[in-house]
């Protein structure tokens, strides 16, 4: 068993707390019983479309769309129905982009949920063709914050360096908003 740092422990801890055990699941999903395979495991699809910086739209190898929210990070705002567009989320949507262009192959690995409340497909986003780990190179480029949502939480340790690192040299939405959440100017 991996062991987290205090401050991951307390993020953690304190995001639990918040929410409701982790519970992100609505009461009338169903949860996987303990045992049981999820639907979605880990495999290639190809990129339709960057939604925003955390989310994309992909078409599985048996040709089905999904939607897919990148596990472990967190992007400023740019569609959300009821915030208004925050500082740096168009910067976040057009890196995404730029790092996902429409027709790129990807590697989904999944953690321990296979989805989130709003049914999109949690995934660790890896680039085919050079391996590129993308929930992580938005973290250690600045684009993105760490977002832990027990139990997935894989990549933990990995991600906050990264961030604390981006966070240190300023790098990103760091030097452009200070923090995120931030409405746009």
């Amino acid at each position: 068993m991996r062991r987290l740092s205090t401050c991951t422990l307390v993020v953690t801890l304190i995001f639990v707390a918040v929410s409701g055990c982790g519970r992100s699941t609505p009461p009338d999903r169903p949860t996987a019983a303990a045992g049981t395979t999820p639907a979605v495991t880990a495999g290639e699809a190809v990129v339709e479309q960057v939604v925003d910086g955390d989310t994309l739209v992909v078409r599985l190898g048996d040709g089905t769309e999904d939607r897919v929210r990148l596990i472990g990070v967190d992007t400023p705002e740019t569609k959300h129905p009821s915030k208004p567009v925050e500082c740096f989320g168009r910067e976040a949507s057009a890196f995404t982009a730029s790092l996902l262009p429409e027709g790129t192959r990807v590697r989904l690995e999944r953690d321990v949920e296979a989805r989130d409340r709003y049914d999109r497909l949690l995934a660790y986003v890896y680039r085919a063709d050079d391996d590129l780990f993308v929930n992580l190179e938005l973290l250690a480029r600045g684009y993105a914050a760490v977002l832990t949502v027990p139990p997935n939480v894989a990549h933990t340790d990995e991600f906050v360096a990264a961030a604390r690192q981006a966070r240190e040299e300023g790098r990103g939405l760091w030097s452009a908003c200070g923090d995120v959440g931030v409405p746009a100017a």
